[in-house]
């Protein structure tokens, strides 16, 4: 099966592969990023393990991600996709993350708008969820602004650096699309 690109007037999305290891290492090793990120990475060689994740998502049917690159020249951006498909309960588990250089530009939102709409028309989900720590005001109003609807706070229910950390549960419906 291909692998869906999609694309933007300003962006590229398309698989993420071998070639994007250094970048997701900057990514997933930044304490900027991953501040409100679950996953992190200390070293360049043990960053394998998220792509063999990527890779694992695709091949088990189970969720896709996107590397986010600049229509003009490719440069990458950031990651934005799905886990956690559940094609019984035609729903999936959104995620989002960019390099710090390319905050507050608007690539989120316009990566998320292709994105969300590849997965009601084309994969044809119900359902995104979205689980994000409380703190994260930044991802929060990027689901909001896509309309996603909080469905409440998970309190104290992950740990995180010795501490619990809350999680609010967003999600949006294929049927929120027609009001």
């Amino acid at each position: 099966m291909d692998f869906p690109n999609l694309t933007t007037s300003r962006l590229n999305l398309r698989q993420i592969t071998g070639d994007d290891l250094e970048n997701i290492y900057k990514g997933l090793s930044h304490p900027e990023v991953i501040k409100y990120y679950g996953v992190n990475y200390k070293t360049l060689d043990a960053t394998r393990e998220q792509l063999e994740w990527y890779e694992e998502l695709e091949r088990s049917q189970t969720g896709i991600w996107w590397a986010i690159t600049l229509a003009e020249d490719n440069e990458f951006c950031g990651a934005i996709g799905f886990n956690n498909r559940s094609r019984e309960h035609k729903k999936a588990e959104l995620g989002f993350w960019l390099l710090p250089k390319y905050w507050s530009r608007g690539f989120v939102q316009e990566s998320m708008e292709v994105v969300l709409d590849h997965a009601f028309q084309k994969l044809d989900l119900h359902r995104i969820e979205a689980f994000v720590e409380t703190e994260n005001i930044s991802s929060q109003n990027a689901l909001e602004k896509q309309h996603f609807k909080q469905e409440g706070i998970m309190r104290d229910s992950e740990i995180k650096n010795g501490r619990f950390i809350s999680v609010a549960v967003y999600a949006k419906l294929k049927s929120d699309l027609k009001i």
